[in-house]
């Protein structure tokens, strides 16, 4: 833990030191306040708006329970008048949205739990976290301080491992690793597994993530998939569902920066749906900054898809209804790396959120549109 930077506080009296872990890479608060089963929400609430790290020295449970007072806090501040929604373009209701997510974050950020050498939390009613955080975290040789809110996302994704997600095209489950984006949208999946395959001989699966796209189409016979990854959790995380679910002997996991040496008749890729920056190492399974991966898939296609092979493109147009890439320029990706489009397959989302009119961004969702396009060389 000796890259991981320092946090300092006074207590009883005394100077304070311990290691800082943030999987944001969020810095220590410059200020902490000990607090304790007598804070009230109220003044818990008013020292995080100010920037205060609060480390926690009462009963677990109670934190929790400050921490869901502390959300509905910043759910119910009063906010300023809100201008005509005429005059709030798609772009400006997402950044909006993204900034009062990172502001959400922040403050939630700042109820700070005391962890000892091996993942242990000293407090009372504190659960046994050791598992969870070394999935996520490795070992733990000293004491450490780290927000709750990471820690419950820690846990919930330990539970996500442990559970898995149910894939119906693969009549089986996807256990997603901590960092790995999930695949609980399951139509993107399942036009993997519906759209006709030009050859069952070899495919490169780009950017792999869980592995959940290389064990469908291993499920639907290509005989061998070449599967990468530059996100070393990713490859892990692929590497054990493709053993789980049995496909080893088809499926070879690598580390590349997009694609493997050679090519193959069919090549796909699923990249991040959304150009822009994401605030954390998680978010870049959502967020692609200026369409780099979009981007770097397209321009390399060509040179690694075998004579008549298909690469296929697996995008939403979430992008296009917020305003932040537009048809025209994807279309102009495409041509400037000497492909053209053979064919598109499209399925509407079935998430929640779709359906959800609360949600600051329902228009966009609500219109959304996942589709599987087919590129081939031009030309050929």
């Amino acid at each position: 833990m000796s890259g991981h930077p320092i946090i300092q506080w006074t207590e009883d009296d005394a100077p304070h030191v311990a290691r800082w872990r943030s999987e944001a890479g969020v810095p220590p608060p410059k200020r902490v306040v000990i607090a304790d089963d007598r804070m009230t929400a109220d003044n818990a609430y008013r020292l995080a708006c100010e920037g205060s790290g609060l480390l926690w020295r009462g009963d677990f449970q109670n934190a929790r329970q400050l921490l869901q007072a502390l959300a509905r806090r910043i759910e119910r501040k009063p906010r300023r008048a809100k201008a005509p929604v005429a005059a709030v373009s798609p772009d400006q209701a997402f950044h909006l949205h993204r900034k009062e997510q990172a502001q959400r974050a922040r403050i939630l950020g700042m109820l700070l739990l005391p962890f000892e050498a091996g993942h242990v939390i000293p407090l009372r009613r504190a659960p046994d976290v050791h598992l969870a955080c070394s999935e996520a975290w490795g070992a733990a040789d000293e004491a450490y301080v780290a927000s709750m809110r990471e820690l419950l996302g820690l846990i919930g994704a330990h539970e996500w491992h442990k559970k898995g997600v149910e894939i119906p095209a693969l009549g089986a489950r996807i256990h997603p690793c901590y960092g790995v984006f999930s695949p609980v949208r399951g139509e993107y999946v399942d036009l993997v597994a519906q759209a006709p395959l030009p050859s069952t001989a070899l495919a490169f699966d780009i950017g792999t993530g869980t592995g959940v796209l290389s064990a469908v189409l291993a499920k639907r016979g290509v005989r061998r998939i070449v599967a990468t990854d530059q996100d070393a959790r990713a490859l892990a995380c692929a590497r054990e569902n493709i053993a789980r679910l049995g496909y080893g002997k088809q499926v070879e996991v690598v580390q590349a920066d997009l694609f493997p040496e050679g090519r193959a008749p069919l090549v796909i890729c699923n990249p991040p749906w959304v150009p822009a920056r994401p605030s954390s190492p998680i978010e870049y399974a959502v967020f692609d900054p200026d369409s780099r991966m979009l981007r770097g898939f397209l321009d390399g296609l060509a040179a690694h898809l075998a004579p008549g092979g298909e690469g296929w493109l697996i995008l939403s147009d979430f992008a296009e209804h917020l305003g932040l890439r537009s048809r025209e320029e994807l279309l102009g990706f495409i041509e400037r790396a000497g492909l053209h489009v053979l064919g598109k397959i499209d399925v509407r989302p079935r998430h929640p959120k779709a359906v959800d009119e609360t949600d600051p961004l329902h228009t966009a969702r609500a219109a959304e549109v996942t589709s599987l396009w087919r590129l081939g060389m031009r030309g050929k």
